[in-house]
């Protein structure tokens, strides 16, 4: 697997948090692999080939070419049908509203093929020149001439949501959404209504999913820390409530998931 991350342009920067790309060459014993939520919205564009979403053990749905990837609740499996070869854009919690008018929560735990929310014409001819560009910089050079035309078109995102976003971000998810808007529940439910319109799940899920991939970076980049001190330098309760959250939104015990194959390419995310 070869997954590599390059920053945006500055016009972008307070939006578009990195473009990625990853190429793994088809092995028939590949296994499928788990996905975790991480707090972002994508857009995505495959030009190898497909790639499987599974929606129950059995059934599963293809991605198409160019989509965008909602924001997750929950883990899930995707498992290509062959050689991936993928560029992508990964936007920052509130990036992706500045482009839309849709709301957010209607992307959530799905794939939306770009034309649905950018027009058939001119999406097609983005994925046309993203597919055929020759290299990764003509990739992002054809995406940001699209996102900065498309920037000046939108509002901005809401300011107590962008607010509670960059604290969030800062304390890496250990912040209560009443410690910072100093319990005034009239803000809270014009919070709660802003976030799922601009970023499509509510606060608290936004500071779980942060809180869990800073404790997953630690689990993964710092040799012999054990469980219990991941869990009190991310702030959790103690072991037994990282571990709550850790089953809910990746569906294993930490243990479970260090050497885990099916975790192979999210290990890959956060090293």
């Amino acid at each position: 697997m070869k997954y590599r991350t390059f920053q945006p342009h500055q016009d972008l920067s307070a939006v578009v948090k990195f473009y990625w790309t990853l190429e793994v060459p088809f092995d028939p014993n590949n296994q499928k692999q788990k996905i975790i939520p991480d707090g972002c919205i994508e857009m995505t564009f495959n030009f190898g080939d497909k790639i499987k979403r599974y929606i129950s053990d059995s059934e599963f749905i293809l991605h198409p070419c160019g989509m965008i990837m909602g924001q997750r609740t929950k883990s899930y499996y995707i498992e290509p049908l062959g050689h991936v070869n993928s560029f992508a854009v990964c936007f920052y919690p509130y990036g992706f509203t500045n482009f839309v008018d849709t709301s957010l929560e209607d992307l959530t735990d799905s794939e939306t093929p770009i034309g649905n929310l950018f027009g058939e014409i001119q999406s097609k001819q983005l994925v046309k020149k993203i597919i055929q560009a020759r290299d990764t910089k003509q990739r992002i050079d054809t995406i940001e001439l699209f996102l900065i035309d498309k920037l000046g078109e939108k509002s901005t995102v809401d300011t107590i949501v962008k607010k509670t976003i960059d604290i969030l971000l800062s304390a890496k998810g250990s912040t209560s959404i009443s410690t910072i808007l100093k319990k005034d529940v009239s803000k809270r439910r014009q919070l709660e209504r802003n976030f799922a319109k601009q970023v499509g799940i509510s606060p608290k899920q936004l500071g779980k999913v942060i809180r869990l991939q800073s404790a997953l970076r630690m689990m993964l980049n710092t040799e012999r820390e054990s469980l219990t001190n991941i869990a009190y330098e991310n702030k959790y309760f103690d072991q037994s409530h990282f571990i709550k959250d850790f089953k809910e939104f990746i569906g294993t015990s930490p243990k479970e998931f260090l050497g885990n194959e099916n975790m192979a390419l999210s290990t890959l995310f956060y090293k």
